[in-house]
Formats: structure tokens, sequence, C-alpha cells
């Protein structure tokens, strides 16, 4: 008999070359931080697909702001003219984003595609060939942005020329022993001054917490110092806030936490609550480089704007960068709590609600893929949806809709906890797991 399942069919009509699956996860509708699974059943979403559903799935501003974008639609692109849902959305951009006056607003699809257009116009603005960012990173999954990232499930990608990777700052597994930077900064600055010349380098790239590298907190002050290495050399700091920012860690930056305003900031994933946009905020004399110069028809689209919109004044209005971090402190408190005496929870670490639990074999401390896998498998089966990052893919990976709550910041902690106990316990084998390669 055929399988018609939603998984089923989704296997035998969609390209896996678009596929990072962990669990047959077919999902039907949403409501919140819900979702609802063929056949009824609901999930806890502790991931919002990668950060992207910022407000969680269904939410009325989103909707009501799509429907009237529609119902008089303004065209379809800002490529041969402008439209009212753009202007609008650029300009409170630039009102909530800290920068000099003189900026300028790109808008794209996705941060792929954003972290993409930095990395080609800066070297063509600023006349230097070099670029620098941290192993780890992973800005996108285009040819350009893939070739400025460090991760390792882009290992075959082709990297820019000019491209020097540096450690990130982990203190959980410090560069050279030294959990609080100096170290690595010493290293950067000897690359500067030698191998790759301060003044050969148009921009860095960082995340202010490193994402899929491993949900990685950099120590405190590292990379304010890091911008005031970079502003000796005329660099420009590109900060990447496709999956941290806009209100997830209980700032509406991440960045703020850091000390420093970037040069350069990138938004995607959750800036359009589920649709497709993406943005550059940057000085005129760099986004103002060349008309034409990195243009998609459906770029600055209406209804795109419009959503991006009623995401940034929901969380201005609802002030959801307290709750996220309210609710974060929650989920994290839950899971330490309960982990204290599981050796194989090597660390906890987050702001707001961007979490990561770093998973570890019990015998030496070293990462532990295999139980990341079958944890993330069990939790599904308990009734909550998360995935796992990391450069050897050990770590748990929380980055919930804004909008949850405390008690369900607390149901997915008892899950998440009970998930790393059953495998633990040998309740999920090799053969469950087997078709999920994640990543």
């Amino acid at each position: 008999m055929t399988d018609t399942s939603l998984f089923a069919r989704d296997g035998a009509a969609l390209s896996p070359l678009q596929k990072l699956r962990f669990f047959p996860l077919a999902v039907t509708g949403g409501a919140g931080s819900v979702l609802i699974e063929e056949g009824g059943r609901e999930l806890l979403d502790l991931s919002a697909s990668w950060g992207a559903a910022s407000l969680g799935h269904s939410h009325p501003a989103i909707r009501a702001a799509v429907d009237r974008a529609l119902a008089n639609q303004a065209g379809a692109s800002i490529l041969s003219g402008t439209n009212a849902p753009a202007v609008d959305l650029a300009e409170t951009l630039l009102r909530l984003t800290p920068g000099s006056d003189d900026r300028r607003v790109w808008l794209g699809h996705s941060g792929s595609d954003a972290n993409e257009t930095v990395a080609r116009v800066v070297p063509a603005a600023t006349g230097r060939s070099r670029i620098m960012a941290f192993s780890g990173a992973y800005h996108g999954g285009t040819q350009g942005s893939m070739s400025v990232s460090g991760h390792t499930a882009q290992e075959g990608a082709t990297k820019a020329g000019g491209l020097t990777l540096v450690p990130y700052p982990d203190p959980f597994r410090p560069f050279e022993g030294d959990p609080s930077g100096e170290a690595l900064l010493a290293h950067i600055e000897h690359l500067l001054a030698t191998s790759c010349p301060g003044d050969e380098v148009a921009c860095f790239f960082m995340e202010p917490i490193q994402a899929d590298g491993g949900l990685i907190v950099p120590p405190e002050g590292f990379l304010a110092r890091l911008s005031k290495l970079c502003a000796h050399y005329g660099i420009l700091t590109v900060c990447d806030e496709v999956k941290v920012g806009l209100g997830r860690t209980g700032l509406m930056h991440c960045f703020e936490y850091e000390g420093f305003v970037p040069d350069i900031v990138v938004f995607g994933k959750g800036l359009g609550g589920g649709l497709p946009i993406s943005a550059v905020i940057g000085p005129s004399w760099i986004m103002d480089h060349q008309p034409a110069f990195s243009m998609q028809t459906l770029h600055g689209n209406p209804i795109c704007a419009s959503a991006a919109m009623a995401v940034l004044t929901t969380i201005q209005s609802d002030d959801l960068a307290s709750r996220a971090q309210a609710t974060g402190n929650i989920l994290m408190d839950e899971i330490s709590l309960a982990t204290s005496q599981l050796p194989e929870v090597g660390d906890i670490r987050g702001r707001g609600l961007a979490i990561g639990v770093e998973l570890v074999k019990n015998e030496d401390g070293k990462p532990h893929p295999d139980l990341a896998r079958k944890t993330v498998y069990r939790a599904w089966q308990l009734g909550a949806v998360f995935y796992y990052v990391g450069m050897n893919s050990n770590v748990l990976e929380l980055t919930p809709p804004l909008i949850l709550s405390e008690d369900e910041a607390r149901t997915g902690g008892r899950i998440l906890v009970q998930a790393i106990k059953d495998v633990v316990a040998g309740k999920i084998s090799d053969e469950d797991v087997a078709d999920f390669a994640g990543w």
C-alpha cells in the first residue's frame, strides 16, 4: 500500500537539497507557541523554525498587516518604483537601530542574501580585498554568504579569496585556555600586524552570540575590545543579528550587551515573523556604492514589508524583549536545576530566549553528538520541537517564539530534561534516528 502521509508525500515530491531533518515532523497548522501535526497532535515549539516565527504562529498583528497590504497591493517590488510599506520599514529600522545619522537600509529576502550583499559591497566600496570572520560562523546558504562563513557544515563551499577565519571566543572551550578572550584578541592583533594586514581588511563579520556555531556567548567586553581594534585599522564591523536580534535576547539588539555600535547591522529570520525578508543597515558611503548592485525583483515587496512592520511594532508595544528575558530565565533555570546532577550536560548558556545546552560524554567531557541527535528525536516524541547546532553537532538550541509563556517555558524545560534522561537510559536506538542526518 502506498504511504499517503504528509511526510511520505514530502519525500516523494520535495528535493532533499533544501532539507535538514531531525525527526519526521509534518505540520498542518499552528497557533501561538504550538504546532499542530498531521493527525492533530500538538507540539510545543521551542525552535520557531530556527527563530523565524518570532511572534509564534498565526499572530493576529501579522495576519491583519498582510491582509491590509493584499487588499490594496502597492505593487510587488522596490526595484523600479517605491512603496509605502518598504519606506516605512526602512525608516523604522533606522530609528530603532543605533548608529550615525547618515545611513541607508537595503531590503532582501533572507539573512543569506543580506550577508552576501555586505560581503560584496564592502570590499567594492572600500577598495580593500580581505574579510575576517569567525570559525563556526554560519552567515547563510548562498554562495556569497557561505564564502565568508566558517561552519563545518559548509566545508565544501568555496571561500572568499581574502577570507581569514579566527576562533570564536568560547568561555567553555577557550582559545589557549584563556576564557577571558585576551589571548584570542592578541592573536587577532598579531594577524592584523603580519599575515592579514589590517589596512587590507574591509570588514569583520561577527555574531554577538554565535548561533549555529553552538549558541556561544562571548566573554564580557570581548566584542567591544575587538571593535576598537578594528577601528584602529579602519575595518568596518558587521554584526549578524539574523538569529539573535530583535528582542530575542532581552534587548532589542543583542550587540547592545557588548558595549559597542557596529558599523553595519544585518537582520533576517524573525524580522518577517515567518515571511521572507531581511535588512542591512549601514553608512550611506557603503550602501550608496552603486545602483542595482544587489537586487532581486521581489526585494522590498509590500506584503513582507508590512509583516515586518507588524513584528517591530508588536515587539515594542508588547515589550516582548523584556518578556523574552523573563521567560528565558525561567526556561534556563528549569533546565539548570534539573540537570545539575547530569554529567552529560556540560554547559548551559544564552541570553533571553536564545539558549544553548551543550551535551558531553560522561567519561571525558568531549562533545556528544549522538546524545544530541537522539535527544531532539526523543523530545519530539514527548511533544516538543527543537534542534541541535554547533561545530560538533552537540548543542541543543532553544529559540522559541518571543510570546512563549512562563508555563510553556517550564513545560519545555521539563520535556528537554526528560528527553536527555531517556536517551541516557537507552530509550532511543540508532535505528530510530537512522533516517535523520541533521547537521
